[in-house]
């Protein structure tokens, strides 16, 4: 338990921030972190309340700042912080943007790498930063100005991956400033905070404050109820999805996922949307929404062995009734080999889950799970060893046709015909889908020589 009120230097908020901690048990005494220390008055009534609090003490605690270098005089906020940080008795490291930062965004993802990677090397536990419930306000209006979605109402998240907590997101910019003030806390001032070319100062300094002083005066107040009622929505959809998803998904590893398509369809597409995002999500693909309605389409009115791109790497398939969503297409199209000359061999190789053994022969029939023999004279070496491209056509007596059709015809799933090898000689030619067709070309006959093959399977483990 952190919770103690027999400490006489101790204030209302020092309570309330211990009685925050304890409730949703964001960090241990054992846990090392990584307090991401600006100069400014949030950072540092954060860092203040984590070492100058007695129940507090012994925390293994680093200050960790990092300048953008986009203002001349930014390298002396960070010789103030580290002489703070002298002061206090607390380690602090530094860091500096090491190329031309131009926008609050590149800041911001510079800061944080540097602080992950701080807080990688140092083995601590936590990233904490000073984020409130004004910076969440603004941030909520800052989204519904951009057009945000549901989700993005969710505003700043108290926790999120790899290991950033904001231990201030309940509390006021004013009760901050209220315990500076008590502690006698001397904070740097930031001259680009009053810069309005930056959107976050502008609603800051001048939309937030006009709305609350001609349009909603509870304005804050209610942008953060607005994010709680965003948050509620999310958890309860996602305790939802959990047993939705789990029904809904046959199968799924770190490059694919198979669907169940008649279950997924039996929602509307509303839900639909939302399970599809959520899903790709799992890939780290946050699916724009013209993608998902482009999506919905193809899931219903596409024929079986159609496939599209529906954001970055991710691809949805039709595979009769089941849908695949497959994130990287080079690791579904697996391996290849080729054979060279022709002579006696054996080679593996993997395609989707299953690694095939791929022997040949110019001596003697080979005699395993599938063999074949061709005419050695009118192959064109070298042969290669294959998955399926949805270009490839096949030779019979009447004509050609193309796989894609073949496998239709033999319903034959899309997953399955990215785990089937294909053999194909030096100039594309088709021979062989084992277990599937050969062609009618490159019968062998006792004077032209033979080249036989034979494959067997074994599911990858």
């Amino acid at each position: 338990m952190y919770i103690a009120r027999d400490f006489p230097m101790l204030c209302d908020l020092n309570y309330r921030f211990q009685e925050h901690v304890e409730e949703k048990k964001l960090f241990s005494r054992d846990d090392g972190l990584l307090v991401g220390v600006s100069g400014g008055l949030d950072s540092l009534v954060l860092l203040h309340l984590l070492h100058f609090d007695p129940v507090f003490a012994g925390l293994n605690i680093v200050i960790g700042h990092f300048d953008h270098g986009m203002r001349s005089q930014s390298h002396l906020d960070a010789l103030w912080v580290k002489g703070l940080a002298q002061a206090w008795g607390i380690r602090c490291e530094i860091g500096r943007a090491d190329y031309m930062l131009s926008s609050e965004n590149d800041a911001r993802i510079a800061r944080y790498e540097f602080l992950e990677d701080t807080r990688d090397s140092l083995n601590l536990d936590w990233v904490l930063t000073a984020h409130h419930a004004d910076d969440q306000a603004e941030t909520v209006l800052f989204r519904i100005l951009r057009g945000t979605g549901v989700w993005g109402l969710n505003g700043i998240l108290e926790s999120r991956s790899p290991a950033i907590l904001r231990p201030l997101l309940p509390f006021s910019r004013d009760e901050l400033e209220e315990y500076a003030k008590r502690m006698g806390i001397q904070a740097l001032q930031d001259p680009t905070n009053f810069d309005s070319g930056f959107a976050r100062n502008a609603l800051r300094n001048e939309i937030l404050p006009q709305i609350e002083e001609n349009v909603a005066p509870a304005a804050r107040h209610s942008l953060i109820r607005l994010s709680q009622i965003a948050t509620e929505h999310r958890n309860a959809w996602s305790s939802v999805l959990q047993k939705i998803c789990a029904d809904l998904i046959l199968s799924s590893d770190s490059d694919r996922m198979i669907l169940d398509r008649k279950l997924f369809l039996s929602f509307n597409d509303e839900a639909c949307a939302i399970i599809l995002r959520e899903l790709c999500q799992q890939f780290a693909v946050n699916l724009s929404e013209s993608a998902t309605r482009s999506a919905l389409v193809f899931s219903r009115k596409s024929q079986s062995g159609n496939r599209m791109n529906i954001g970055g790497s991710m691809s949805l398939i039709r595979s009769f009734d089941k849908l695949l969503l497959v994130k990287t297409e080079s690791k579904l199209m697996g391996e290849s080999f080729a054979i060279e000359v022709p002579g006696v061999g054996i080679a593996d190789l993997t395609l989707g889950r299953k690694r095939w053994t791929t022997s040949w022969s110019t001596e003697v029939v080979l005699e395993d799970a599938w063999c074949e023999v061709f005419c050695l004279k009118q192959l064109a070496f070298p042969l290669c060893v294959r998955n399926w491209n949805p270009g490839d056509k096949i030779t019979y007596s009447y004509g050609s046709k193309k796989l894609k059709k073949i496998f239709s015809e033999k319903k034959i799933s899309v997953e399955r015909r990215f785990e089937t090898p294909v053999v194909v000689d030096a100039v594309g030619r088709t021979l062989w889908i084992p277990g599937v067709s050969r062609t009618s070309l490159f019968i062998a006959g006792k004077e032209t020589g033979m080249f036989s093959m034979s494959v067997s399977s074994s599911v990858k483990s």
